[in-house]
């Protein structure tokens, strides 16, 4: 019963609170101190993740410090003080400010708890904590288009997360445990029938949470009605948990249930409809909500080998860190240029800013898996799992996926450095904030891939 061991959580659990309390008392020219508050908790967190050295598990094995949970207790929180920079011009001045900085930090906590979670029954906890700040946060732009993605999100969420719960009920039911240790030792003396529909249960919740087939419609449509920083989160974070909690439970499923095959065909089924649907999106965010889609199918890739291939893991982990930076950087850019969320606006782009318009080229380019960009190290790490792992036809598949994906963002860097159909005026006022992180991030892009490269 190491509660120290929870640091990094309760203090974005205080920072949450505080956000929420303080907000309440502050006058509404004043909830800027609340946003920079939380951006400081949420680096407090990350800092005190990185230095954290303790055991495997705490709380009876139900809640795992490996080195999984440590890397997304630090890419967590960065994130989401990136996405408070990023929105931080739209959000100042709202009469919401504070709740959008307590609603983010919670969010980060349920992604953190999901990811750390060693029991079906902190899964569930997780993915609740996760999931209900998402319907707010959604819905602060108060527009239509926000309305009708909230509503979506909410009706899949609660559909979902219901029938998550029964997987959870079963495989608790039939094993007489909830700790995957406990389930590890039971599931293959149960009926394989029982301990299949209990996995397609908890599977379909962690699919919606990572906004893969057949979770995602939530995903584009919030995307495009949510404010930008909410955007960049909702696309982000949110797959970084649910994607570690599906490894894990891969690992527990016994041999009756072929969970590798299903996970497999899912990852050919996310990235083929999340490319060909972004193909001819004319919003960028909605663009970038569809490419998320199609990313969350390489990231499932190691999921689905991560039980007999030991670099798995490893290449889940690079993945993930190298999409949340080149996700974050493109949004950035997005929300340094806020007059420019369609891509036919991106018409001369290129002289105008060359230096965000730069950001778009690497970050477009690193999501196909151009070299030497960061997420082409990713992939080349996922594929050669799934390679050693025994599943080449979904490598095939994977690759011809990642050139198709060139169409998307070809028409986007393409439109980018066309000529104007008529003059635009510079942007006089932009951004401090998403200039910064839109610089940060394509720094981190370069600075991370080549010696990456290098290294593999």
């Amino acid at each position: 019963m190491d509660y120290g061991a929870l640091l990094p959580e309760i203090v974005l659990m205080g920072g949450a609170i505080a956000a929420l309390l303080g907000g309440s008392f502050l006058p509404r020219r004043r909830q800027a101190f609340v946003t920079w508050s939380a951006i400081v908790v949420a680096c407090v967190s990350a800092v005190t993740a990185a230095l954290r050295i303790g055991p495997p598990t705490v709380f009876s094995d139900s809640y795992a410090l490996d080195d999984a949970t440590t890397t997304i207790r630090i890419l967590v929180p960065v994130a989401t003080a990136i996405v408070m920079l990023i929105g931080r011009q739209s959000s100042r001045g709202s009469a919401r400010e504070s709740e959008t900085a307590s609603l983010l930090l919670l969010a980060a906590l349920g992604t953190v708890v999901l990811t750390g979670a060693n029991d079906l029954l902190i899964v569930a906890t997780g993915f609740l904590l996760a999931t209900v700040p998402l319907y707010a946060l959604i819905g602060l732009s108060r527009s239509s288009t926000a309305a009708e993605a909230t509503m979506k999100t909410y009706l899949l969420g609660a559909i979902f997360g219901v029938v998550m719960l029964f997987g959870i009920a079963v495989l608790v039911g039939v094993a007489g445990g909830s700790t995957y240790p406990e389930l590890q030792r039971a599931l293959p003396h149960v009926p394989a029938a029982a301990a299949a529909l209990g996995f397609i249960g908890l599977l379909a919740g962690l699919l919606f949470k990572a906004g893969a087939v057949p979770g995602h419609f939530w995903v584009p449509d919030a995307a495009e009605g949510a404010g930008i920083g909410i955007a960049a989160f909702i696309t982000t974070v949110p797959k970084l948990g649910a994607l570690i909690a599906l490894a894990r439970l891969v690992v527990v499923m016994p041999d009756t249930v072929d969970a590798p095959l299903l996970v497999g065909v899912l990852a050919a089924a996310s990235m083929i409809l999340g490319t060909l649907a972004a193909f001819w999106q004319r919003n960028a965010p909605r663009l970038l909500g569809w490419s998320t889609v199609g990313q969350v199918g390489f990231m499932l890739m190691p999921v689905a080998v991560i039980g007999v291939e030991p670099s798995a893991r490893p290449a889940l982990l690079t993945y993930l860190v190298v999409y949340a930076v080149t996700n974050l950087a493109l949004f950035a850019a997005i929300a340094a240029l806020p007059d420019r969320t369609m891509v036919r606006s991106w018409r001369g782009a290129a002289r105008e800013h060359p230096v965000i318009t730069g950001v778009v080229l690497v970050g477009l380019l690193s999501l196909v898996g151009t070299p030497p960009t960061a997420v082409f190290v990713g992939k080349l790490a996922v594929f050669t799992a799934a390679w050693e792992g025994g599943m080449s036809w979904l490598v095939v598949i994977a690759a011809a996926v990642s050139v198709a994906s060139l169409f998307y963002a070809l028409r986007w860097v393409s439109t980018a450095f066309q000529r104007p159909a008529a003059p635009r005026s510079r942007t006089s006022a932009v951004q401090l904030q998403a200039v910064t992180a839109v610089t940060l991030g394509a720094l981190i892009i370069v600075a991370f891939s080549v010696p990456a490269l290098v290294q593999w």
